[in-house]
């Protein structure tokens, strides 16, 4: 985020123990030059001690409060002897003025037994808080569940969704096949809501995470409007390799007055980077890229659409069906 005329991450540090914390890291520019904090963010506990916190998104709100939304992970109490690695994953909840004093609320409660993933809408909807959630059956699987969710809350203090709509649902054979969750806040735009999330799917070597965008309606943030088929940021040489290899993964962007907007990622669970767009650009990225056809058949017609028109044939001859030969 934007923050006294600095650009302000606050990452995820690890140590050699596991153990995570909050950490805060200027800019003057946004892309290099960042310097950490002289410490780490001393986030106070609930009633029910965390043993790790991770994957915060900061959240300026138009209540004047800025918002911290992170894991808090703690060891399941119903795994049997001798399981321990069996876990419960919640949406803790902090708020701040100045990212160096915290006030720690209630943990968001929802109807699904876990939460990851979960964002705070920017703005009040229909006078309430309005959360993206990502339900969990357990601390790893979504399970029966998943997709990016939705919910209201009067409270934030004492934060309860007592139902969630899915916006964005998992699918299969796609980029996000077997889990997906928001990143950053949405930014709104003239068209609708630009939203960035991560999708995961299964593959030999083990589970690839990238970034993909789309658009909600900006009255009904429930309604996706635009979302390009396939995946708009994945690993790639280095960003392949590290903690967890294979991942791309982000909880912030910045839009600037100019329409410069920096995407914050990590890559493998070892590095952050950033990459430099525009909202024009990422707007017309939304809006004019095929979506996803769901099928071999559907991807090859709209290829064929797209080489025919950049070639200049006529736009009516431009689809065609397989037959069963495949000819």
């Amino acid at each position: 985020m934007k923050f006294n005329n600095k650009y302000v991450l606050v990452p995820r540090v690890e140590g050699a123990d596991r153990k995570s914390f909050f950490a805060v890291a200027e800019s003057p520019n946004g892309i290099d030059h960042f310097r950490f904090w002289d410490f780490p963010v001393v986030m106070p506990e609930t009633d029910e001690p965390d043993t790790n916190i991770y994957d915060m998104r900061i959240i300026q709100h138009e209540d004047g409060w800025l918002y911290g939304l992170f894991c808090a992970e703690r060891k399941d109490p119903s795994a049997p002897l001798g399981d321990q690695t069996s876990a419960i994953a919640q949406c803790g909840i902090a708020r701040t003025k100045d990212l160096l004093h915290w006030e720690r609320l209630d943990d968001l409660k929802t109807p699904s037994p876990q939460q990851r993933n979960v964002v705070l809408h920017p703005e009040f909807v229909k006078g309430q808080y309005a959360f993206y959630t990502r339900p969990q059956d357990s601390f790893l699987e979504a399970g029966k569940g998943g997709g990016i969710g939705f919910g209201l809350s009067s409270s934030i203090e004492h934060a309860v969704i007592t139902e969630e709509w899915i916006v964005d649902e998992k699918a299969y054979h796609t980029v996000y096949e077997l889990k997906n969750g928001l990143g950053p806040a949405p930014l709104k735009t003239a068209h609708g809501w630009l939203h960035l999330a991560h999708g995961v799917r299964n593959t030999a070597a083990g589970l690839r995470y990238v970034l993909y965008l789309f658009m909600t309606d900006l009255e009904d943030l429930t309604k996706v409007i635009y979302k390009p088929g396939g995946y708009f940021l994945a690993p790639e040489g280095e960003e392949r390799i590290g903690d967890v290899s294979n991942v791309v993964f982000s909880n912030g962007w910045i839009a600037d007055d100019d329409g410069t907007v920096y995407i914050y990622y990590a890559s493998s669970d070892t590095r952050m980077h950033v990459a430099v767009s525009s909202i024009d650009r990422l707007i017309d990225y939304v809006m004019n890229n095929p979506a996803d056809g769901f099928s071999s058949a559907q991807s090859l017609n709209t290829l064929t659409a797209i080489i025919k028109k950049n070639k200049g044939y006529e736009s009516s001859a431009a689809k065609f069906s397989l037959g069963k030969t495949g000819q």
